[in-house]
């Protein structure tokens, strides 16, 4: 099981959303940061882009926002509900290899993932991978590199992403997709602009524990943990 970090597992926005608001900037409601396309969606619509753009046109302001959304992210960036029970339950069940491949642009990333997982109980040494990429680049040799390293039928692999990007790594690495539009990418541009099957794409974290844990037969409500 291979999961994305941000927008999938993380509120992302949130700590985006907070970052910007301390450098005088402002993206606008998630609704319409999920509709942009990606080249606008940091820049955000009509109302801020003048704004947004004099601030980040600047390399300095662009440095200092960076460690900003890295303290952000590793003091305050929150998992989405009931999903660090369900990283947790994945990392204990003896027959799941489970990880993440993220495109985290934080200073360090690695560090940041770690420091954020741990805030949830979460100690990511448990993982069987954790792959931090840069913002440009595919995914999809690594997916395939983990899936030959672990020597895993394609036909049992899942990944699980909240963009269209996500959705054609796990396909062109002979994966099973699971999308989230909840997200960085809205339901209405995954099915819509992309195409994607809605039945592979989940419109909240419970929908997704839900959908997983059938395609895992794993109990979708396991007792609480002490």
């Amino acid at each position: 099981m291979i999961f994305d970090l941000d927008g999938t597992l993380i509120d992302s926005f949130f700590a985006v959303e907070l970052a910007f608001a301390r450098h005088g900037m402002d993206l606008g409601d998630l609704a319409r940061f999920q509709r942009r396309r990606k080249l606008l969606k940091y820049l955000g619509g009509l109302r801020e882009f003048p704004k947004n753009l004099r601030r980040q046109l600047d390399k300095e302001n662009r440095k200092r926002l960076k460690h900003t959304l890295t303290e952000i992210y590793r003091s305050q960036a929150a998992v989405f509900p009931d999903m660090a029970a369900l990283l947790q339950r994945l990392i204990e069940t003896p027959d799941i290899r489970v990880g993440i491949v993220s495109r985290n642009v934080t200073v360090d990333p690695d560090e940041t993932v770690r420091l954020v997982l741990e805030r949830h109980d979460i100690d990511s040494a448990r993982l069987d991978f954790l792959v931090c990429i840069p913002l440009g680049e595919d995914k999809l040799p690594h997916f395939r590199a983990l899936r030959e390293r672990l020597a895993i039928n394609p036909a049992r692999c899942f990944a699980c992403g909240d963009e269209y990007r996500d959705y054609a790594a796990a396909i062109g690495a002979g994966m099973n997709p699971l999308v989230a539009s909840y997200g960085f990418e809205d339901y209405d541009r995954l099915a819509d602009s992309y195409a994607i099957p809605a039945e592979v794409i989940a419109r909240t974290p419970r929908e997704l524990i839900d959908r997983l844990c059938h395609a895992l037969d794993l109990d979708p409500s396991p007792p609480a943990r002490p």
